[in-house]
């Protein structure tokens, strides 16, 4: 078996389904009719193979559509295609008179917006789910300049949140011998730390200190929707080029003591919005525990990435900072600095300023440890001035910390850590400011 496909390969009725998926999608030709028109067609039609081959024409069209004809198509989907206030404001007050069952079905029937039938029923073509995925990438592109068109997205968000389930989701480790198709794919979504070629990828999988894995699903088989790249080590690093380094030794399993998440990335613009990174953690956490006996620490060596950015709007001292070498600054000044903006500067909805730190906190982790001039890339450079930070997930307390940080906004994080901040009077002193 190959070891890169070790976790819920295909089965062969999946890849049967598969190949015949494909033909039937290459049957389909455009008639060249107005989108609108074939989609009012495919809505009020009958029988289940009629219905796949309008599906696949509107998409067929759709992708032939230029950019004023998939601008107005969304025109129609947030107008033709919307609730109708009247009729809902009448069934909800028939169900408040009468809540019987015959009654909420028939406030369900005007509540929903036809859009999203519509588009239920464009996912039953041969390749729908990809389709749609990529079709709500230009949708949140032309939202931009018409927020009208939030309504559509929100049905686009509402029904992917259940067409991507983590129920319908696989993970599979992803190795040097997996399909050359899926490796291209990790190099070209790969967001952290970038793969600057084949010879760095098989750094990055082959060695038996190395790991991916990655979520697909069902619909989109060679398409991974978030991957993460582990490294296996002896202690918590401190920073990403020894992890990286086209000369280091690799540790065999008998060596190693801690689990390293230092890339995590998102694959489909298309689903933003629809998380996966909290299921994937935890998924991996739970095969690495089982597989590698001596793991005993999960940790992350994660980015900072708006760190500079809040310190442009700080005292003379911190962007002071900003214009200095980062591998000759303070590093004890810089961890500080670090420290005060993740644990204390905060957004409007009160949630960490950082991006970062927002999901790895969300999901139940602390912020451990904070490293100077452990990321001297170019990227790291300018996002953060060459800082990183740790973020730990213990098992025994993830939970709780995900309590606490949902209902209260409580921020764990690792004594040292809190030490870095100071008092409440040193921090005005510095002229730090808390929030963005």
């Amino acid at each position: 078996m190959t070891r890169g496909w070790d976790l819920g390969g295909w089965a062969l009725g999946d890849l049967l389904s598969t190949l015949f998926e494909r033909k039937r999608a290459g049957d389909v030709t455009a008639s060249g009719k107005p989108l609108p028109e074939l989609c009012r067609a495919l809505l009020t039609g009958q029988g289940e193979v009629s219905a796949m081959k309008r599906a696949a024409e509107v998409l067929l069209r759709y992708r032939q559509a230029d950019a004023a004809e998939k601008a107005a198509f969304f025109r129609f989907l947030a107008d033709e295609m919307d609730l109708d206030p009247a009729a809902v404001t009448l069934a909800a007050q028939a169900y408040a008179d009468t809540p019987d069952a015959r009654h909420l079905s028939a406030l369900l029937a005007v509540a929903e917006p036809p859009r999203q039938e519509l588009l239920r029923r464009l996912n039953q073509a041969p390749g729908g789910t990809a389709e749609l995925v990529a079709m709500r990438v230009d949708l949140m592109a032309q939202a931009k300049a018409e927020p009208d068109l939030a309504r559509v997205d929100l049905d686009f968000r509402h029904l992917f949140a259940s067409w991507f389930n983590r129920g319908f989701l696989v993970l599979r480790r992803i190795g040097w011998e997996s399909p050359a198709n899926i490796l291209e794919k990790i190099i070209a979504y790969e967001a952290v730390h970038e793969i600057h070629s084949w010879d760095d990828l098989r750094r990055r999988l082959e060695p038996p200190d190395r790991r991916c894995f990655a979520f697909f699903h069902p619909a989109m088989p060679d398409d991974p929707l978030i991957f993460v790249e582990v490294a296996l080590t002896r202690g918590i690093p401190g920073a990403i080029g020894p992890l990286l380094a086209e000369d280091r030794r690799a540790l065999s399993p008998s060596q190693v003591d801690t689990a390293v998440f230092y890339s995590i990335s998102n694959c489909q613009a298309g689903l933003r919005g629809i998380s996966f990174g909290n299921s994937l953690i935890k998924q991996v956490v739970d095969v690495l525990g089982r597989e590698v006996a001596g793991l005993k620490t999960f940790v992350t060596l994660s980015p900072i990435p708006g760190l500079s950015r809040w310190m442009g709007t700080q005292d003379d001292a911190a962007k002071a900072m900003l214009a200095a070498d980062p591998a000759k600054l303070d590093p004890e000044a810089l961890r500080r600095m670090a420290a005060h903006y993740l644990l204390e500067a905060k957004a409007e909805d009160r949630q960490p300023l950082d991006p970062v730190a927002r999901f790895h906190l969300g999901n139940g982790a602390e912020v451990h440890e904070i490293h100077a001039a452990a990321d001297l890339s170019p990227k790291g450079r300018q996002q953060s001035c060459g800082a990183m930070v740790n973020y730990l997930y213990d098992p025994a307390r993830v939970e709780q910390n995900h309590e606490a940080f949902a209902t209260h906004q409580t921020v764990a994080a690792a004594r040292g850590v809190k030490a870095l901040t100071g008092p409440a009077k040193d921090r005005k002193e510095k002229g730090l400011k808390t929030n963005g």
